[in-house]
This record gives C-alpha cells, sequence and structure tokens, in this order.
C-alpha cells in the first residue's frame, strides 16, 4: 500500500490530546496517509519516510467538517419565496408543497444528478461526510426513491417521512403509514430516522406523534435524530433526551428544563444539539444561544440544513463564520462542532478527527490558521484534499443484511 506524506502544513487541527489545546494542534506539522487511514501525526522535521510527498506550503490543515444535517435530494427551485419572504411580502406559493410536487414529478436521473452537483459543492468547500434525509415525497414510492439516491452518495441516510402531514391528509392516516408500510418499505434504505416536532405548526408533528414515530423506528433498528424546537417551545429536545437520540436539530428554542435535560444527559452519551444557523440567516429568524448550550456542558454541532426552502447553502465554513459572529462561539468551538462534534451526532468515531487511526478526511486552508475560517467570511478558502488513491468521499457501504455501514 502507498504511503503519503503531506507535509508544510502550517498548522495542523487533530483534536489529539497530546498536542496544543483544545484542537490537538500541531505547528509545522506532516501527517502519513496510509489506505486512506492517518497512520502518523508530528512535526513536519520528524516525519518518516513515505512513497509521495504532498506539500501544502504552510497552509492550515483540518478535518473534513462533517455536515449532519442536508436534505440534498429535491428537485424544483423557491427563490420567490425567498424573495418575497426578504421583501416581507406574502406568499402563497405552496411553500414545501412546491418542492414535494416537483420532487415527486422528476425521475430518478434528475433526482441523483442535482443531489451528486450539490455533494460536490459542499466537497468542494472542504465537506467530506454528509448526513442526507428524505422527506420531499411523503408518499411510499418517493421516500424510497429519495433514499436510494442518497445512499448513492452517503451512508448516513435518513428517513424522514414525518417531515410534514402532506396537504389533505388526515392526520392519524398519515402518522399509521408513516410508522407502517412507509417505514417498513424505507427502513432497508436508511440508517436514521427523523421526526419534525413542532406541536405549534399545522403541519408538523405534535408530542404524541413524534413519539409514536421515533418508538416505531427505533423497532425497526433505526438510529433517531429530532427536528425539534425550531419555530418556538416544545416537547422536541425532552423527547430526544427520552428516546436516546443522537441528536436534537434547530434547537432554536430551549427551556431552561430542554437545558437541563440535554446536560444531564450529555456524560451518557445524549443527543447533540446541532445547531442550523443559515436558517437564521436566511430567514431572519432570531438565532440560537450556543453559548448558553456549551456552558452547561452540552455537545453542539453545526450543520447546513441545506435544503431548497429555508437555507439554500452547502456551505459549512459559512456555518462557522455565523457561529462566531451571531451565536456566541469561538473559532476554536465553531470549528470542533462543524467537524468533530458532527461526528458525534453520527455516532462516529472515524470522521471528525485526525488522530492516528481516523478516516484521512483532509481540509486544507489557504490561510495559516483555523481562525480565518470566522475572520475572513464568504472568502473561499477551504477545499478537501484529495489523495491519489484515495476513495474520496464517505462513501456508502453495506453490511450483509442490505442495510446501510456505521449503524448506531
Amino acid at each position: 500500500m502507498t504511503a503519503h506524506l503531506v507535509t508544510g502544513i502550517g498548522e495542523l487541527v487533530t483534536f489529539d490530546p497530546r498536542y496544543e489545546g483544545p484542537l490537538g494542534v500541531v505547528h509545522d506539522a506532516a501527517l502519513v496517509v496510509v489506505d486512506n487511514h492517518v497512520v502518523w501525526t508530528g512535526r513536519s522535521t520528524t516525519a518518516p519516510a513515505a512513497d509521495t510527498r504532498h506539500d501544502v506550503h504552510g497552509a492550515a490543515v483540518l478535518p473534513g467538517f462533517v455536515d449532519s444535517h442536508t436534505h440534498l435530494v429535491f428537485a424544483g427551485d423557491r427563490s420567490a419565496e425567498f424573495e418575497a419572504r426578504s421583501a416581507r411580502r406574502p406568499y402563497t406559493g405552496g411553500g414545501i408543497a412546491t418542492t414535494v410536487a416537483a420532487t415527486r414529478a422528476a425521475t430518478t436521473d434528475q433526482l441523483t444528478a442535482a443531489a451528486r452537483r450539490l455533494a460536490a459543492e459542499a466537497r468542494r468547500q472542504g465537506t467530506t461526510t454528509l448526513e442526507i434525509k428524505s422527506g420531499y415525497g411523503l408518499d411510499v414510492p418517493t421516500e424510497q426513491r429519495l433514499l436510494r439516491v442518497a445512499g448513492s452518495l452517503t451512508p448516513e441516510t435518513t428517513y424522514l417521512g414525518a417531515h410534514v402531514i402532506p396537504a389533505g391528509a388526515p392526520r392519524a392516516d398519515y402518522v399509521d403509514l408513516v410508522t407502517g408500510p412507509m417505514l417498513a418499505a424505507c427502513a432497508p434504505l436508511a440508517r436514521w430516522a427523523d421526526v419534525f416536532c413542532e406541536p405549534g405548526s399545522p403541519v408538523a408533528f405534535d408530542e404524541d406523534e413524534s413519539r409514536a414515530v421515533l418508538t416505531a423506528a427505533a423497532a425497526a433498528g433505526l438510529g433517531l435524530r429530532v427536528h425539534g424546537n425550531q419555530l418556538g417551545p416544545g416537547p422536541g429536545a425532552r423527547l430526544a433526551v427520552e428516546h436516546g437520540a443522537a441528536s436534537i436539530d434547530h434547537a432554536t428554542h430551549l427551556d431552561e428544563a430542554d437545558v437541563t435535560a440535554l446536560a444531564d444527559a450529555a456524560p451518557h452519551g445524549g443527543p447533540v444539539v446541532t445547531l442550523l444557523p443559515g436558517v437564521e440567516l436566511s430567514t431572519r429568524s432570531p438565532f440560537p444561544d450556543a453559548r448558553r448550550l456549551l456552558d452547561a456542558g452540552v455537545e453542539v454541532a453545526l450543520a447546513s440544513d441545506c435544503n431548497p426552502g429555508t437555507c439554500y447553502s452547502t456551505s459549512m465554513p459559512l456555518m462557522v463564520a455565523l457561529a462566531v459572529t451571531l451565536m456566541g462561539m469561538t473559532t476554536a468551538e465553531a470549528v470542533r462542532a462543524a467537524t468533530l462534534a458532527g461526528a458525534r451526532a453520527l455516532r462516529r468515531d472515524d470522521i471528525g478527527h485526525l488522530r492516528v487511526g481516523a478516516r484521512a478526511d483532509l481540509c486544507v486552508l489557504d490561510a495559516p490558521t483555523h481562525r480565518h475560517l470566522a475572520y475572513r467570511p464568504g472568502v473561499p478558502l477551504a477545499r478537501t484534499l484529495e489523495l491519489p488513491d484515495a476513495p474520496g468521499a464517505d462513501a456508502p457501504r453495506r453490511d450483509q443484511d442490505g442495510r446501510h455501514g456505521h449503524r448506531p
């Protein structure tokens, strides 16, 4: 097997406790990669011999970003909705129903091509792992198609039949579908299940409906995720703790009881709180208080929530900059949230860091330090480093039973 030496690293972020500070920084660093895994890190002056040499000329190198919440598989365009919202004009174009109709009408090839373009766009900005949800089908055959497309891009596929109640569908009948035939058809194609728990929304799922979805999904062998506390206070965070979910996402409106429950669960592998600041930017909504969560000892991740309606961005560097400037995080905390904490939100220990044994998912910055991610917002600093024999993105793979690997 070929050994690749990556050298000339001005600042290497490893999250290895042997090195400097909370990020495990090594200056004037190098690392060695064999079979797409890190086998050595340290100062460049002590680097071992290798078969190839790749000099990054003083750039900073981080673990590839882990985007643990996306909706990349869809069809259609909702820019008119965005424009109306930005101008504070009434809009009756249909919202998510517009995306559902366009997605159902699209061919699988069209959905795949569009999703691949977005995944490639994310990778060009340093993202090496994506979670991808269904949820724009809301019927059995389309939800299956969305998960098959997602599964061609990542092992981190999420069944989100419980995204919204379709227009005109009786609530109880749709919950029965999501927890019954749709779940049975989709579970073999997914690693995770998610539910949009917002009792104040007429189209989202209330507490009892969300509990039914989570219970059925867990019984089907899926790991759990929760959309919750986005639009207002609600039971989402406490349901995530109660059901042992890997993450509670959005979490914009948390009360003290929510924060206490999340903090109490944190030492026992409780839910990671995944914040999605691109949504608040796009919708002009209040940003979540990341500082309160971090000070309470809660693990906080950042993700893009790339979707056609409320955040059409794949840029994890943008999410880092927003977290620092508008959510009370330090740059080091935001980098951790976009890498190591994102991996923990997916219950993965092979990504999100560059300790020995990790996947060699390398993000190179056109900058001397990680601090430039927030210091120079909007500048295309980040890219992935493609080594000659590396497989590229976090490629999907399946267990013998046909389900995706890396199951929780």
